[in-house]
């Protein structure tokens, strides 16, 4: 059951609205459990943006979130998201774009200041590049962090382990030390078990 509806018939006019005041920028639009979202291009994002927020009809004054999605098989691997507010209009939008490693994104900090730390998380967990941000370093991760824990290639243990040395009295760095003899996990279910011999298996009694 959904607690949040939205009038279906303004999130259509809302859409048709923005794409006309918006044309190059708006690559599309789907409605999807009473939420709208709207794919823009990395150039035209701020100008969507500008018109969602100034023009009286649409009001979004709110940025309500930011975030990324990572798919590594693409070549423009993220999703970079924006969830939008319009309190007199009672309606909330979600603007979608796609970028890469390398390619940054604009920076939203010059409209919305409350963008200024959802896009350092952005930079921080996936290593997406948001142009002309006034400060954008690591916001959750320590200074010496190496890579972008969200990615979906990103080991799960890391590649370092921070710990307090009690001889020398002070935080030190080593590299993960795994003390499983095998690493070579293959998914599958226990329950149904493996088509090869787990070592220490081969100890047990076959079945006659």
């Amino acid at each position: 059951m959904s607690f949040y509806v939205e009038d279906r018939d303004a999130l259509t006019d809302l859409a048709e609205m923005t794409k006309i005041a918006c044309d190059a920028a708006v690559l599309g639009h789907a409605i999807a459990f009473d939420q709208l979202t709207i794919d823009v291009t990395r150039e035209g994002l701020a100008d969507v943006v500008r018109f969602l927020r100034d023009d009286p009809r649409a009001g979004f004054v709110n940025l309500v979130d930011l975030c990324a999605v990572d798919w590594p098989a693409r070549a423009e691997r993220f999703d970079v998201v924006y969830h939008l507010l319009s309190p007199v209009q009672n309606l909330r939008v979600r603007l979608k774009l796609t970028t890469d490693e390398r390619t940054p994104v604009p920076s939203l900090t010059r409209i919305f200041p409350a963008a200024d730390w959802y896009e350092r998380e952005a930079y921080d967990l996936y290593g997406v590049i948001f142009a002309e941000h006034p400060d954008l370093r690591r916001i959750l991760t320590d200074y010496g962090f190496d890579g972008h824990p969200l990615r979906k290639d990103f080991p799960l243990t890391g590649f370092v382990e921070v710990r307090y040395d009690d001889e020398a009295k002070r935080v030190v760095y080593e590299p993960v030390k795994l003390a499983q003899q095998f690493r070579d996990f293959d998914f599958l279910s226990p329950w149904e078990g493996t088509d090869y011999v787990l070592p220490g298996d081969e100890k047990a009694e076959k079945p006659s």
